[in-house]
């Protein structure tokens, strides 16, 4: 992932996108964020409470992002990390995903992230900022020796759970920039704004499955992630989704480990996302 960020100016006017010339922006970064002597939160705990209760202090804004994507340092009075935020405020209208509602669809990812333990999401919270309510997600260092063009294309166990992860999420968005691989081998992905539709609308680089039989491990996890959905993991994506949207995310779910396949294009939506990467 990378930054960009406009010379000094107002911090409300971060949500201009007027401001943003090509001439007037310079590179954020993100590793040169001044954190004093806090240190990086250990485990998962101290995550969750650094994300929930840190101050947001924004430095700059991703350029390429469909919507207002934020990012900047978020730290406590021991603890600092780097962190994304998205506000309702800078999300556009689509014609497609009613209005206001893609930050939700972010938290109901990570939930359906982490049903999984797959970790597909990193850590994401839903709360208030500078610019009003939004998501806050832990900001991700891919590793820079990967050559994601080649990547998308390997036969990585991170990209095929990502990969059933995404049909289940009906992921329109998997672009080669949304997938972000760790130096320790761990795969992650981003920018999951567009998930849950109604209506079939997978559209991703990991097609390299298609109508191959699922593991048996992922048809393990398909099976306990269809009865969380029916408990606890579906009331807390009530909170974020339409009612619809839940029994349609069981549904998908129903018809993975009915099929045992990893789906094909269906023919009624563009395969793969533009521009891919």
């Amino acid at each position: 992932m990378s930054a960009s960020e406009p010379g000094p100016q107002p911090d409300d006017e971060l949500l201009d996108d007027d401001l943003y010339e090509d001439d007037d922006v310079r590179e954020l970064d993100v590793t040169a964020l001044d954190h004093g002597d806090r240190r990086a939160p250990a485990g998962r705990a101290e995550i969750d409470t650094l994300l929930r209760e840190g101050e947001l202090d924004m430095e700059g804004r991703l350029l390429d992002a469909s919507n207002v994507t934020l990012v900047g340092a978020i730290r406590t009075e021991t603890l600092a990390a780097t962190c994304v935020y998205k506000p309702v405020a800078g999300e556009r209208p689509l014609w497609d995903f009613p209005d206001g509602t893609l930050a939700g669809r972010e938290i109901s990812a990570h939930l359906v992230s982490e049903a999984t333990g797959w970790a597909v999401v990193p850590p994401t919270v839903l709360r208030d900022g500078p610019f009003g309510r939004g998501m806050v997600q832990l900001w991700m260092d891919a590793d820079p020796d990967v050559d994601l063009a080649e990547f998308v294309r390997r036969d990585d166990p991170g990209l095929r759970q990502m990969a059933v992860f995404d049909a289940v999420v009906n992921n329109a968005d998997r672009k080669g920039g949304h997938i972000i691989p760790m130096t320790d081998g761990h795969v992650y992905g981003v920018d999951h704004g567009i998930c849950f539709s109604v209506d079939p609308k997978l559209r991703t680089l990991l097609w390299r499955w298609a109508g191959r039989p699922l593991l048996l491990e992922h048809l393990a996890v398909l099976e306990r992630l269809a009865e969380d959905l029916r408990g606890e993991l579906g009331e807390q994506l009530h909170e974020h989704l339409t009612r619809r949207e839940v029994r349609r995310t069981q549904q998908r779910v129903a018809d993975l480990l009915r099929t045992q396949l990893h789906p094909q294009p269906s023919g009624d939506w563009p395969a793969l996302p533009w521009p891919p990467f």
